[in-house]
């Protein structure tokens, strides 16, 4: 009998240790060991190590979202909602667009907030004739605005008559709006197809010859700046006006973008907190139109 004991004894020691699903310390026997206190301790343990791991996980999923999308916005691409009709026809108020980073460099301008980081452009590249572009307004270096570029540098642009000119050359355009269309002054609308220099042609609107800024002198296109009109050329603040009133020549460091294409648009009145106006002002022929 004590022999029996003894062996039994043995066999027990050199029993491996069970180790519970919690991952605590072994039990001699487990299935001597009562039921409410397998695992309890590790079990506690674990429900508190899991609570933190699972915060920790969706801390850092938050933030490597939000780096990617700063990444994304500060060195490709960076979404704007046009706030005016200076661009009409080609951009309406409402219009949200999207406006490649990398097509001209970057500046301290391609950062939010334009922190001072460096001076002048880096992988500069010269934008051209007739681009749409997204520019911080020279006299305060914060308002975003959007014109088509215009003039390069070098050279000399000049309103005459309601006709484009640069270097002495009439910009040729041809009227192409037939429809008995007035603005809100009963003025008519006049829809015209302007090709520049380098043949690049877009559709330009105003109100006929003489307005304010049908007739202007003859401006210099320094060098590093460049000069910046709106389609809408009636209803545009832009380099025909000085700084201090307008636009004035825009330094190259100023520039943000090429605007690329119309994501979303929605006529005005829309508002975030009027859900019914997400359906009602929507203008879905407007999505994806890509920028000429």
């Amino acid at each position: 009998m004590a022999a029996g004991a003894a062996g039994a004894a043995a066999a027990a020691s050199t029993r491996p240790p069970v180790w519970s699903d919690s991952g605590d310390a072994p039990f001699e026997d487990v299935d001597h060991t009562p039921v409410y206190a397998r695992g309890k301790k590790g079990g506690r343990r674990k429900g508190k190590s899991g609570g933190g791991n699972e915060t920790f996980e969706i801390i850092k999923t938050i933030f490597f979202a939000l780096l990617i999308a700063f990444v994304l916005r500060v060195l490709l691409f960076q979404p704007f909602t046009i706030p005016s009709a200076s661009m009409e026809p080609n951009l309406y108020e409402g219009d949200y667009i999207v406006v490649s980073k990398w097509s001209y460099g970057y500046s301290k301008h391609a950062i939010p907030f334009s922190p001072p980081l460096f001076e002048g452009r880096i992988f500069a590249q010269a934008p051209k004739r007739g681009d749409i572009v997204v520019f911080k307004l020279p006299r305060d270096d914060k308002t975003d605005y959007i014109k088509r570029l215009i003039g390069l540098p070098g050279d000399r642009v000049q309103m005459i008559n309601n006709v484009l000119h640069i270097n002495g050359q009439p910009v040729p355009d041809a009227v192409i709006s037939g429809e008995d269309v007035t603005n809100m002054y009963g003025m008519p609308v006049i829809k015209a197809r302007e090709t520049l220099p380098e043949g690049k042609t877009f559709t330009v609107q105003d109100f006929g010859p003489g307005n304010q800024a049908d007739d202007t002198p003859e401006f210099m296109v320094p060098e590093g700046h460049y000069f910046m009109m709106g389609d809408n050329r009636d209803n545009s603040v832009d380099s025909r006006f000085d700084e201090s009133t307008g636009v004035g020549l825009v330094p190259a460091e100023n520039l943000i973008g090429k605007a690329q294409i119309i994501l979303f648009s929605w006529s005005p009145g829309a508002s975030l907190w009027n859900p019914v106006s997400w359906f009602s002002k929507v203008r879905p022929s407007r999505f994806f139109n890509v920028l000429h």
